[in-house]
């Protein structure tokens, strides 16, 4: 080998040996930065030496897909789970104190306790009280859920707000790394930008993604929906200001088509706004026409009975009266306006003995006819129609035939039983999240002990390129010296 020629090489070797070291030395800056991709110098070999080429970023498509996936499931769930304890709290109180099913137990005790005594007129009103926090609780209740769909509704539309927000950052990095790769620039920081925003984009609705040439990206929910193609296509939400009991939310579309509704506590549900529309449109509606159907079933076990005459709404009356809410059937908003019977209610200047006598629609309905202040057929009979089986709506959930006590208390089982899954769901699923992620990085991402001894090794190489510069010019300086 000729002087020149191992001049060349170890100039090569050095001038590798910088763009390599630059390379690596970057990676180790960027090792914290989650968003941050491996970058590799590909060396080819060339006539003198060797050249770097290319720097590579290292990618798994596979693990970036998974990864994208667990991340919409996890935020999908974790929003219902974080939604569905703020429900819960706002509807029944901590430890359940302010269920429908703790105020019914409550009130049947008050009617067994003046059932026992019904000349007490204390006790008459004591029930009549009792009576009347079921219908406060029933009243709030029903408020707190709409309270919370109005809430939530607000929430869907600042998720779609940062979604679209989102799109239009993407378009300009997708642009970046379009128009870079065509002029055959390092598009690298590029791609991990549109990495990270495509990873946020994923916490808000569950993304497809699909390559053309130039780098260039189409994005696409799961659904088929496109979310991008050359620009961002239009995601619109209309947020409503109030909610009425049965009343449906507006839906958000993604081009023109709807994002579809999860169900169950492990949902399947995926991406923040899919888990805030059933919060809205799912638990929540769920839980009212629930409320809903133990207001119907009070309006029917305290209906006053007479002889040849129409069932009549008793100590407690809604909207509809004189008339009776349909056997079985939802009246959406029925907890809502649930009220006390006026003419029960001494407060108002009714009469809480009619509960013991009946009356309160007539002198057809008068049970106790003989004006007997022991009488407590009647106050036994609405204790035991409490107990009874009813027909309830199927819609709502719950079991259809069944009391009315253990309606209440089903309607908190089954709460319950969606919020343990919801919980147990997102602790699951951030656990999966957690997993691809760290397969991800583990594949893509830095290893700081890996880069120092590559590092180590590129000073190796240094200091060898340079004995080898340090031989030649030697070699030179005394092939001078003899021919001088």
């Amino acid at each position: 080998m000729s002087l020149s020629s191992a001049l060349a090489i170890a100039q090569s070797s050095l001038l590798n040996n910088g763009r390599q070291t630059s390379v690596v030395s970057r990676n180790v800056q960027e090792s914290k930065n989650p968003d941050y991709t491996r970058r590799v110098a590909v060396v080819s070999s060339q006539a003198a030496g060797a050249r770097v080429v290319d720097i590579q970023r290292a990618t798994n498509e596979q693990l970036f897909r998974q990864n994208l996936s667990a991340l919409s499931s996890w935020s999908g769930q974790g929003t219902l789970s974080s939604g569905l304890e703020q429900l819960e709290i706002s509807v029944n109180g901590i430890d359940n104190s302010s269920t429908a099913a703790a105020v019914l137990g409550k009130f049947q005790q008050a009617l067994q306790t003046y059932s026992a005594s019904p000349s007490n007129r204390t006790l008459a009103e004591n029930t009549i009280d009792a009576a009347r926090q079921v219908v406060r609780t029933l009243n709030g209740g029903t408020a707190s859920i709409q309270s919370f769909r109005v809430d939530t509704d607000s929430q869907i539309a600042g998720a779609v707000d940062e979604l679209n927000q989102l799109l239009a950052q993407f378009k300009d990095v997708n642009t970046a790394v379009t128009t870079g790769t065509r002029a055959g620039r390092d598009v690298s920081d590029a791609l991990d930008q549109r990495d990270a925003l495509l990873k946020k984009i994923s916490e808000y609705v569950p993304l497809s993604t699909l390559s053309r040439s130039d780098n260039d990206m189409v994005l696409m929910t799961k659904d088929g929906a496109t979310l991008f193609e050359k620009v961002p296509r239009t995601v619109s939400f209309q947020a409503s200001s109030s909610y009425g009991a049965g009343s449906a939310g507006n839906p958000v579309y993604i081009d023109g088509v709807p994002v579809g509704l999860g169900s169950g506590g492990n949902t399947d549900a995926s991406g923040k706004i899919a888990g805030l529309v059933q919060l809205r449109d799912g638990v929540a509606s769920q839980m009212q026409g629930q409320l809903d159907e133990i207001a119907r079933g009070l309006i029917t076990a305290f209906a006053e009975k007479g002889t040849a005459v129409a069932d009549r709404p008793g100590l407690f009356t809604w909207p509809g009266a004189p008339a009776m809410p349909a056997a079985g059937a939802l009246v959406d908003g029925l907890a809502g306006s649930i009220r006390i019977n006026a003419a029960f209610d001494s407060s108002a200047g009714g009469n809480p003995d009619l509960l013991r006598d009946g009356g309160a629609n007539g002198a057809a309905y008068v049970v106790n006819t003989a004006g007997n202040a022991g009488f407590a057929d009647l106050l036994i009979a609405y204790g035991d129609r409490m107990d009874q089986p009813m027909a309830f709506d199927p819609s709502v959930g719950l079991t259809t035939n069944i009391s009315l006590s253990n309606f209440s208390t089903a309607a908190i089982g089954w709460f319950q039983a969606v919020r343990k899954d919801a919980s147990e769901g997102a602790e699951n699923k951030e656990a999966l999240a957690a997993r691809t992620q760290e397969a991800l990085s583990n594949a893509t991402g830095v290893n700081v002990d890996a880069e120092m001894s590559l590092l180590l090794d590129l000073e190796h190489s240094y200091e060898a390129s340079a004995r080898i510069i340090k031989a030649v010019d030697e070699m030179l300086a005394a092939l001078l010296a003899a021919v001088g």
